[in-house]
């Protein structure tokens, strides 16, 4: 999240106050100014950096932390509270259950990621609210877009509502109407065409479809990597059209964090969910405390709880924890147990959830998510009585187990 840089600014400066007995005024301007580097290297807005470090200085600079018998863990949670309270301080929950059936609409640009989300949104519906979805795909100008949306809407066995050939964006919204109050669903998510840039013909179709659809909820839907411009570009918006909040994607990517860190303070607007990965479960509530504690590469434990008890089976993991216990655990098992930590995401992704991990290059962890890929090849390509008794696994046994997964003898040795 947000790249691994900012996370490792910060452990850096954690480990500068934390290591030293007394926190002196110098050692906080120090500090202070490391943070604002690392801030405007993340892309944040300026004027929310001066505001931000000035409110720490004042702050590390009073009695309480001075004299404080852990100076630096005081100093530390000083900044945390600041990242917390620019990220958006309590967490927004969209109680849209009180606004049954609703419509919302997703606006953004190009490539922002809109499609991807809207067939997110709706798999979050469906099993987490057990919500009923309509998609429609209103990017009358991209067949592609249009059809992509369909296809992840069928993998979730959902109804997507296409445009008719030469069907002008009005009919379309109206039809679109009129199919979800017939049908009865429970929410619409409404994916509008996304420009290059915003133009007076983007804003004015957004207007009209805005006055026709008259959404519940209207997300902008923003690339974390454009930075603090996505801020700035979300105020073009709402000078046009009202907005609920904001979703960010790609935070998996090489984002710097600017857009999370400057969206709330110049917008004023909550960011409600965030993408942070490619697939349809990665997607996720934006907790600004947990975002906060991520950032300071303190980990997120609660989130990775969740995600574990959202992708796993616990009457699989009820049974291999008995087996454990009666020291009865074979390959077979051992095979689930790998393709059920898989359902949770790549290792990489995982990692990133706990504290402290972010010191650890990647590279030098002995699995690797090749290695996992590996090892359940090899487990698939044994017999059922090896997969209970490896103790039979001779010689030749190896060579056609190594045969069959693509590997070597000594690849199933190990």
């Amino acid at each position: 999240m947000f790249g691994s840089l900012l996370t490792e600014k910060f452990e850096k400066i954690i480990r500068m106050v934390t290591g030293v007995g007394r926190l002196s005024e110098n050692n906080i301007e120090e500090a202070c100014r490391e943070v604002q580097f690392a801030l405007l290297e993340a892309d944040v807005h300026f004027s929310i950096v001066k505001k931000f470090i000035n409110r720490v200085k004042e702050k590390a600079l009073g009695s309480e932390v001075i004299k404080s018998v852990t100076p630096g863990q005081m100093f530390i949670k000083i900044i945390y509270n600041e990242l917390v309270d620019i990220l958006g301080n309590t967490e927004k929950i969209w109680n849209l259950e009180r606004e049954l059936p609703h419509r919302v609409l997703f606006i953004g640009l190009q490539g922002s990621g809109k499609t991807t989300t809207a067939a997110k949104l709706a798999n979050y519906l469906i099993n987490k609210k057990k919500l009923t979805v309509l998609l429609a795909a209103a990017d009358i100008y991209r067949p592609a877009a249009q059809e992509q949306l369909r296809i992840l809407g069928e993998k979730l066995g959902l109804t997507t509502i296409l445009p008719e050939k030469n069907e002008l964006i009005d009919t379309f919204t109206k039809r679109v109407i009129n199919i979800f109050n017939d049908i009865k669903k429970d929410v619409l998510i409404f994916d509008t065409a996304g420009r290059m840039e915003i133009d007076h013909e983007m804003m004015d179709e957004l207007v009209l479809i805005n006055e026709i659809l008259k959404p519940d909820s209207s997300f902008l839907i923003l690339d974390a990597m454009t930075g603090q411009q996505a801020a700035t570009m979300t105020m073009t918006f709402k000078e046009k059209i009202p907005i609920t909040g904001a979703i960010l994607t790609k935070l998996d990517s090489d984002a710097r964090g600017g857009a999370a860190l400057s969206f709330k303070e110049i917008t004023g607007m909550p960011i409600y969910f965030y993408g942070s990965g490619e697939k349809i479960l990665d997607f996720e509530i934006f907790y600004p405390q947990r975002i906060a504690s991520r950032i300071l590469g303190m980990g997120d434990i609660i989130s990775f709880v969740e995600k574990a008890e959202s992708s796993l089976d616990k009457e699989i993991a009820l049974k291999l924890q008995k087996k454990i216990k009666r020291a009865d655990f074979d390959f077979t098992d051992f095979l689930s147990q790998i393709e059920q930590i898989q359902k949770m995401g790549s290792l990489q992704d995982m990692l990133q959830y706990l504290p402290g991990v972010s010191k650890i290059p990647i590279k030098n962890l002995q699995v690797s998510g090749k290695e996992i890929s590996r090892i359940k090849a090899i487990i698939q390509a044994m017999t059922k009585d090896e997969r209970e008794d490896p103790q039979i696994i001779n010689g030749s046994r190896r060579s056609r187990i190594a045969a069959g997964s693509g590997t070597s003898p000594n690849e199933v040795n190990q």
